[in-house]
């Protein structure tokens, strides 16, 4: 069973929700979210939506709708952010990962939350990928991104563009190269897996005159793990690295920050691709686009991300 939390209530993600429950979700999944919220959201869409508690047996026929109750401080206003209701969005993303460390839901999918709300809360988030490592209590873990047969992970995430060399060390791009091998072979059943390393400077640093990066952090690492019997193969020119002849055969690609790898993915599938955790004690999916403020509540959204996100959590849980 599936736990989905909606995200910012402002903006998309509960329109995501009630037209899923419009259709039927065809599988057992709990929401935890405010049922006044939901049930005001559906309305706005036009969608005759019945909301029960009943955990152990989640509805699965269309218009209804199995819900967690997690309140917020007030009423929601489509588009409009309002800070006092983080701490109930919060604690609907809390209430899904605990019931996911327990094993009363065997994954969790994330509708887009609005990092700057949160932070105007006196909250410091990052993003998911950072707030469910620490909800988890695991070391680390790395944001993998899905279209199609196209998978790219980050070794950093959410950092400005200044501050990405600093933070690629030795240390970090091992774990997270261990965390992408190992969890392509336990979750998305990958034999052997091959992964594409790429440079962080232009031209992988065209041999140290465009930078050091790859030379003293990069191929280290490479070489460290390749020893060990992990297939990789970099560091890589991102620029060629993308290329379908360069792809071909490969399993993953590591790009070393968000905007190096993320474009080329969105590029591909947009609106159909899956943002996944790895590293976590349980299988997390999100969608691949942000809270949308200025559609929420207007039917007028693209449901194929949410689905998708939905279909891969069910098969990496193996529902």
């Amino acid at each position: 069973m599936l736990v989905i939390t909606p995200g910012e209530p402002a903006g998309i993600g509960p329109d995501l929700i009630v037209l899923l429950a419009a259709a039927g979700p065809h599988l057992p999944l709990v929401v935890a979210a405010d049922v006044d919220m939901l049930s005001d959201r559906a309305k706005m869409l036009g969608v005759d939506l019945h909301c029960d508690d009943h955990l152990d047996q989640p509805a699965l026929d269309a218009g209804r709708l199995t819900v967690l109750h997690t309140p917020l401080a007030r009423k929601v206003a489509p588009g409009l952010l309002d800070v006092a209701n983080v701490d109930g969005v919060i604690l609907a993303l809390d209430r899904a990962v605990a019931g996911c460390l327990t094993g009363a839901f065997s994954g969790l999918v994330t509708g887009p939350m609005q990092k700057s709300v949160v932070n105007d809360a006196n909250i410091e988030f990052s993003g998911h990928t950072e707030y469910l490592a620490s909800a988890a209590g695991v070391d680390d873990v790395v944001m993998l991104l899905v279209a199609g047969d196209l998978r790219v992970a980050l070794a950093t995430t959410h950092l400005p563009l200044a501050e990405v060399p600093e933070a690629i060390t030795r240390d970090l791009l091992t774990r997270r190269l261990r965390i992408l091998h190992a969890e392509l072979a336990d979750k998305f059943h990958v034999a052997d897996p091959k992964i594409l390393v790429a440079g962080l400077n232009p031209h992988a640093g065209e041999q140290g005159h465009l930078g050091r990066e790859e030379i003293e952090v990069i191929a280290p690492v490479c070489a460290d793990l390749s020893a060990q019997g992990l297939a990789l193969s970099g560091p890589l020119p991102a620029d060629t690295l993308f290329t379908p002849q360069r792809l071909q055969g490969a399993d993953a690609v590591m790009a070393m920050y968000h905007d190096q790898g993320l474009p080329v993915l969105k590029y591909a599938g947009f609106g159909e691709a899956v943002n996944v955790t790895l590293g976590l004690p349980f299988v997390r999916t999100s969608v691949d686009h942000g809270t949308a403020l200025d559609k929420a509540g207007g039917g007028d959204i693209d449901s194929g991300s949410f689905v998708a996100a939905i279909e891969l959590a069910a098969a990496l849980t193996g529902h």
